[in-house]
């Protein structure tokens, strides 16, 4: 008897997918978090400027992505975020750029928000 490998390939790509769109969406929102940091310091909202701010933290986002596989739940959404945080906070210290302790917080939070905050109301949506 043959087994109905289309089904599962459907499953498969649906699977990919929803991975794929969970971490763009992440993405959007570092990119995001980091033009309106450049942008409320008077810092230049080039691409290389705002890939330069948001590096370290994606890194640190493609790391929490790796230890969640692209879950999108809440819970999932709290290692991807610490990971973004501790990673960025992190990386950014081993090259040069500012740690500050009030930086550190409103980037604990306004990741936190970004990051956790689409999570929430996806997961209280009616379906």
């Amino acid at each position: 008897m043959a087994v109905s490998k289309p089904q599962r390939s459907r499953y498969t790509a649906s699977r990919h997918s929803t991975i794929l769109a969970v971490v763009l969406v992440d993405v959007v929102l570092i990119v995001a978090f980091a033009a309106i940091g450049r942008r409320s310091h008077d810092e230049g909202l080039t691409l290389t400027g705002i890939a330069e701010t948001a590096w370290p933290f994606l890194a640190g986002l493609a790391v929490g992505h790796l230890l969640v596989r692209g879950s999108r739940s809440v819970r999932a959404g709290t290692v991807v975020w610490l990971a973004t945080v501790v990673l960025g906070m992190v990386l950014r210290r081993i090259s040069g750029e500012g740690t500050a302790p009030s930086f550190v917080v409103v980037a604990t939070l306004v990741t936190g928000a970004l990051l956790l905050g689409w999570r929430v109301l996806a997961a209280v949506r009616p379906r």
